[in-house]
């Protein structure tokens, strides 16, 4: 079978995961803060919330959350018909060799989605579809039926040493792509910025010694034993043997890692407003679809290549999920609400671990907690910038749930060092 694709069926909505609002890096959508927060620092004071009145706050939201979500979202779900689209183009494993040939097979059946969805009345549908299908766009996976799964490459993945996959977090499917795919060549841009600034040219000397046969006219500036020691200016014609020393200077470039970018799409997304994305369910069917998925991705980049994760939002959970024995080097929680695990040893990964988060983000007025709502386990634990989850805290600046990616921003220079193994420049919160 062809690379992994589908995590469970269904429609969805949704935004992504890490760019400025307005501006479109998926993974983000609309920049808010928690429910009240601000009124209740503003009636405080400016003092922070207390801990323990954001925690009866968010879990008297969280049971209105649930009540709308058991009303809203089955009305919501069947005022829009399923949107029709092909199955996935069937492949053969992918290889580096074969990268190609699934990149145009995929092309082809977006094409052929952006048809169908046409035919069916949904133009928005239909246009982003034919956008997918231009000659540039480079997809290992692609599957246009309901909200859709996508798993896009930005670079020469065949070729790449430091290869990055992102994860998105709610609200994002294939009518909001557009603002994950910026996510993505944000990083990409960022990472090839950085090798290109980063790379050593060096000069080098050498003697060496040899025969010199003449026969002609010489001249220029002679220094060596030519029958006897010449030194000066030769004019004129003869024929001689003899040996010489010499000194020269080379310049050369010592090449820099070579990168690429996967926006990984493989999960139905759970709406922001939602019982879903505050319950592990959708990341519990999405873990086994991104183990697949890193599998066959290392049967084409290589042992050698290094792989990371950088999982933003709920997209950590997913991330946490699909941890144990993940063959990846780095895992990076972005704006996270935790992980279900109580300790970075408690995912068990040999990969780093790494957390960072925005101090305008409204994740950090959720408490991380998980609570037992009827029957059901809500949110998600240990804050993963706590000393206590033991992650190594990385520095995210002061920007919002959706700013990591935002070009020029702390929090995207630091996860383009963690990419590319610049461990040691990676500057800590």
């Amino acid at each position: 079978m062809g690379l992994e694709s589908r995590a469970g069926a269904g429609t969805g909505t949704g935004d992504g995961g890490g760019g400025r609002a307005g501006e479109g890096p998926a993974g983000g959508g609309e920049r808010h803060r928690g429910p009240g927060s601000d009124g209740l620092r503003r009636r405080l004071g400016g003092r922070r919330v207390p801990d323990g009145w954001r925690a009866q706050r968010w879990r008297r939201g969280l049971l209105a959350a649930l009540v709308t979500a058991a009303v809203v979202v089955p009305l919501s779900g069947a005022a829009r018909p399923r949107i029709p689209a092909p199955a996935p183009a069937v492949l053969a494993p992918v290889t580096a060799a074969t990268l190609e040939e699934a990149y145009a097979a995929n092309r082809a059946n977006a094409e052929a989605a952006s048809r169908m969805a046409d035919a069916h009345g949904d133009r928005a549908r239909a246009a982003t579809d034919r956008a997918m299908a231009a000659p540039s766009r480079r997809f290992l996976t692609f599957d246009g039926r309901g909200s859709g799964r996508t798993a896009e490459v930005l670079g020469d993945l065949a070729h790449a040493d430091r290869v990055a996959v992102l994860v998105p977090g709610s609200d994002t499917s294939l009518d909001t792509y557009d603002r994950f795919r910026a996510t993505a060549t944000h990083l990409w841009t960022e990472l090839n910025r950085r090798v290109a600034e980063s790379t050593a040219t060096g000069t080098g000397t050498g003697t060496g010694t040899g025969t010199v046969t003449v026969t002609g006219t010489v001249t220029g500036t002679v220094t060596g034993t030519v029958t006897g020691t010449v030194t000066g200016t030769v004019t004129g014609t003869g024929t001689g043997t003899g040996t010489g020393a010499g000194t020269g200077a080379s310049v050369h470039t010592v090449p820099g890692p070579r990168t690429a970018v996967v926006a990984w799409l493989g999960y139905e997304t759970p709406a922001t407003v939602s019982a879903t994305v505050a319950t592990s369910g959708r990341a519990e069917q999405a873990a086994p679809h991104l183990r697949e998925f890193i599998r066959q991705l290392r049967g084409i980049v290589g042992e050698k290549a290094r792989l990371s994760l950088l999982c933003h939002s709920y997209g950590s959970v997913v991330c946490g999920r699909a941890a144990a024995g993940l063959d990846v080097d780095d895992i990076a929680l972005v704006g996270s609400p935790g992980t279900g695990a109580d300790t970075a040893a408690g995912l068990h990964t040999r990969a780093r671990v790494w957390a960072g988060r925005g101090s305008d983000d409204w994740v950090d007025e959720v408490p991380h907690v998980r609570a037992d709502l009827f029957g059901t386990t809500v949110g998600f634990g240990t804050d993963p910038l706590s000393p206590s989850f033991g992650a190594r805290v990385f520095a995210a600046g002061d920007g919002g749930h959706s700013d990591y990616f935002a070009p020029g921003s702390v929090s995207l220079t630091n996860l383009a060092r963690i990419v590319l193994g610049e461990t040691s420049e990676v500057t800590r919160a």
